[in-house]
């Protein structure tokens, strides 16, 4: 990481500096927002340290894990500006135990430090803030504004089709692209594809196409705050999203979320989308699910696989294998096409109803066994397109 953080006040933090004082509930607050950045399993020990840094009436919490930070700030008395580091997880675990009410916490000798709360009295040990990494500032120009609820939504119907497959790295991340009238999201582990795109959209300063991979990791830190974070002002209403050569960063309100950029070339998804799906039918996502999760139940274990067969006016869900039985679900629809039997991994089907709540009506559209089949929601939402794209399986 490229940029560094000028500590507060001097370099290196004189010994006996810092000392504030700050409220256990906004403190914790902060903390719970950082702790999951932190690692827990580190061959780097000063990484499962917090970086506190003091000065005028603001204490700033840093984490990083080295492949991504996250960096927030509440008020705090600050008696004497400074910096200090302190183990994440034992501080985090012991803050949550402290009653409500004010908590000083003071450097000592040899990087200790003191917490005092009430009645309670207690010496961690810390370790020296110049060991701490350096974590990349967010750039001065170039941002771009992006709803955040949207934002969040699109994360939460994507973020399930990303590879776990390490050696596909490139699939290991979903891709963001924006332009000046939209925003998408698509990911895919190479069995499925998650794309979903919102038009109406006005983001200024984006001219052409803009796409970026953003790993699964940062995704799934962003979701967190984006969940824990209640707009109380217009700035939390939005994400503020921009990046340089080797970083990525999202600031929500008073924090700063940066995460190391995958490199490579994320798939041509538009050459994978079915184009001529001719076959369709229309279910309550509700049936659906009910029908998908008791057929389950008697899949092969290792494949999840289950047949969807079309027939006139009806669906039929099945599975079959030789420890556990066999399961059938008929679901009552129009369809007039020819009959066509599909299989398909039931989790991956199940991933697509939970991603949109398991309401409403589904569209599920065929071409033929061989070929991809393609749901998306029956809703009459002009604005935001999804689809999932799903490969058969041979059964």
């Amino acid at each position: 990481m490229s940029t560094t953080i000028t500590p507060p006040s001097s370099t290196a933090a004189p010994t006996g500096n810092l000392e504030i004082s700050v409220s256990r509930a906004e403190l914790l607050r902060e903390l719970t927002a950082a702790q999951s950045v932190v690692e827990r399993k580190t061959t780097i020990p000063i990484l499962s340290n917090f970086l506190f840094e003091a000065d005028e009436d603001r204490l700033t919490i840093t984490a990083t894990d080295l492949d991504q930070s996250i960096r927030t700030s509440c008020p705090a008395k600050v008696k004497k500006p400074g910096a200090c580091t302190i183990p994440a997880r034992k501080l985090y675990d012991y803050i949550k135990l402290l009653p409500e009410g004010e908590i000083s916490i003071k450097l000592m000798d040899n990087h200790w430090v003191q917490i005092r709360a009430g009645r309670s009295n207690t010496k961690m040990v810390g370790m020296a803030r110049a060991n701490f990494p350096q974590v990349p500032e967010f750039p001065t120009a170039g941002a771009v504004k992006l709803s955040a609820p949207i934002l969040r939504g699109m994360i939460a119907k994507t973020i399930f089709s990303i590879s776990n497959e390490e050696s596909r790295y490139t699939l290991n991340g979903a891709l963001l692209v924006l332009k000046a009238e939209s925003m998408a999201m698509v990911a895919t582990d190479g069995h499925r594809l998650a794309h979903i795109e919102r038009l109406g959209e006005n983001l200024s300063g984006i001219t052409g196409e803009k796409k970026t991979l953003i790993p699964r990791k940062a995704l799934s830190e962003l979701s967190s705050l984006l969940a824990n974070t209640s707009a109380q002002t217009e700035e939390e209403d939005y994400v503020e999203f921009s990046d340089d050569e080797t970083t990525l960063f999202f600031r929500i309100g008073g924090r700063v979320l940066t995460s190391r950029k995958l490199t490579g070339q994320f798939p041509n998804y538009e050459a994978v989308l079915p184009r001529d799906n001719n076959k369709f039918v229309i279910v309550r996502a509700d049936d659906l699910m009910g029908a998908l999760q008791r057929v389950a139940q008697f899949a092969d274990e290792r494949s999840g696989a289950i047949k969807l067969r079309l027939e006139q006016n009806e669906l039929r869900v099945s599975s079959s294998s030789t420890d556990a039985g066999e399961s059938e679900d008929v679901i009552e629809t129009p369809y007039n096409y020819d009959p066509i039997i599909v299989g398909f991994n039931s989790q991956y089907l199940i991933d697509f109803l939970k991603a949109i709540g398991n309401s409403g009506e589904v569209r599920l559209e065929f071409k033929d066994a061989q070929s991809a089949g393609q749901m998306r929601p029956e809703d009459a939402n002009e604005d935001q397109k999804y689809r999932y794209i799903l490969m058969p399986m041979r059964i």
